[in-house]
């Protein structure tokens, strides 16, 4: 099952600040809805263990990540898989991009990701409405990075 996502968040930071968190292991474990281990094997490479429900299926996913077409401080490509034992697996991608806006930067992203096993059986609307949740999950801690 095959999905896409795209959304967009105003933070209050400037494009260097924002850029250095997008690549902070620390901050980036944070924020990610479930997220168990995040470790940083190089500058463009994480390892990472979540756990995620979705719908009646809990599952633990171990991935790794991998960040391509970097331009600092600009934006970059993510892609990473995940193997959630029984319960399937999920692939992906998205883009990142960083622009200067209203004192601000802006970040835009774009999604698309594919899950199989179990987690495909449960239905586009229930796997779209969970993955929006936790992507909306991440850039609601992530932009609370920079409040205050």
């Amino acid at each position: 099952m095959a999905m896409t996502m795209t959304g967009e968040y105003q933070l209050a930071a400037s494009r260097e600040k924002v850029w250095a968190a997008l690549n902070d292991a620390e901050v980036l474990k944070r924020c990610i809805p479930g997220c168990e281990e995040l470790n940083k094997v190089s500058d463009t490479e994480f390892q990472a263990v979540a756990t995620q429900k979705i719908g009646p299926v809990k599952a633990r996913f171990k991935g790794k990540v991998n960040l391509t077409d970097l331009d600092p401080p600009n934006g970059y490509r993510i892609v990473g898989e995940g193997d959630g034992g029984i319960a399937g697996f999920a692939k992906g991608g998205a883009t990142v991009a960083l622009v200067d806006k209203d004192g601000g930067t802006l970040l835009t992203y774009n999604v698309e990701a594919q899950i199989g096993g179990k987690l495909a059986q449960l239905g586009q609307r229930l796997v779209n409405g969970a993955a929006k949740k936790v992507a909306d999950d991440f850039f609601r801690k992530f932009a609370n990075e920079f409040a205050g």
